[in-house]
């Protein structure tokens, strides 16, 4: 199954190359050290230097090289964006399925908290929540995995709805086997496919959210974000146009990338995708 799920993804042109960027991108987070300063907040004398062969993506108005932060942005964004993608998954997941499985006013329970969480403008909830319980990665993440969470839960519980009324769910439980373990080892593996292709829609959604609270300063002042780059080179936006365009464009390259990476997925595990 693995060999015809690669087979179909590696298909996937955009995909493919998406992907290679994605684990070129961490690549180059895992090896930061090695190949640049351990300080990437290291100031220096040479201030506002456009981009050269000494600095390749230039300088900031504290002589902070550009390229070293974007390197070192890519662990926040990354960390971001795949805890926050794996923690809402898999609540939406729980929730989505014992929803679809059980039914009644947990169903509607469930349902409803989701709603009120799609309607509500999701970077002002966000931004509200951060604020209140103060700047940093872990509340970060936290508030995008209970933002994030509903898109999974219902994908979730469409599908185990469906699954739930085949005929092979109704001879299993003919079997005496309990409804935990239909729900667990017959329904849930069957329907965790679309799951995994949202997964990766909203690792991109998560790194786009952290650098918007970011940008407004709602993430800890001690760490190199993307959001941050963008915030301090906005004064700059005209006499320094690098400070700006490099971080906003390593943002807008991974957002993409993930976002391809969910298209491949989904086609990858849709075994009637042309």
């Amino acid at each position: 199954m693995m060999r015809n799920f690669w087979r179909r993804f590696l298909s996937h042109r955009l995909g493919t190359i998406s992907l290679l960027i994605v684990l070129a991108l961490a690549l180059a987070a895992l090896t930061a050290n090695l190949i640049f300063a351990s300080d990437p907040k290291q100031i220096s004398d040479d201030v506002m230097l456009a981009p050269s062969f000494a600095h390749p993506l230039g300088t900031d108005d504290l002589g902070r090289d550009v390229l070293t932060n974007i390197i070192y942005g890519i662990r926040v964004s990354l960390t971001v964006g795949l805890l926050a993608a794996l923690g809402a998954s898999f609540l939406g997941s729980v929730l989505g399925a014992l929803a679809g499985y059980y039914g009644g006013a947990l169903d509607l329970c469930v349902m409803r908290i989701s709603e009120i969480f799609q309607v509500i403008p999701t970077f002002i909830l966000a931004a509200v929540i951060v604020a209140l319980s103060g700047p940093g990665l872990p509340q970060i993440i936290i508030v995008i995995v209970i933002l994030s969470w509903p898109q999974t839960a219902r994908l979730m519980r469409s599908e185990v709805l469906r699954i739930r009324g085949l005929e092979y769910v109704d001879a299993v439980r003919c079997l005496g086997i309990s409804e935990h373990r239909i729900l667990l080892a017959e329904v849930v593996p069957n329907a965790i496919a679309p799951a995994l292709a949202v997964c990766t829609l909203i690792v991109g959604q998560a790194i786009l959210l952290e650098a918007s609270l970011s940008f407004f300063g709602l993430s800890s002042p001690d760490i190199v974000s993307w959001g941050q780059m963008l915030n301090s080179g906005q004064r700059f936006l005209f006499n320094a146009w690098w400070l700006s365009f490099f971080p906003g464009l390593a943002i807008f390259v991974t957002v993409l990338a993930f976002n391809l990476i969910g298209d491949a997925v989904g086609f990858a595990l849709n075994p009637r995708a042309e």
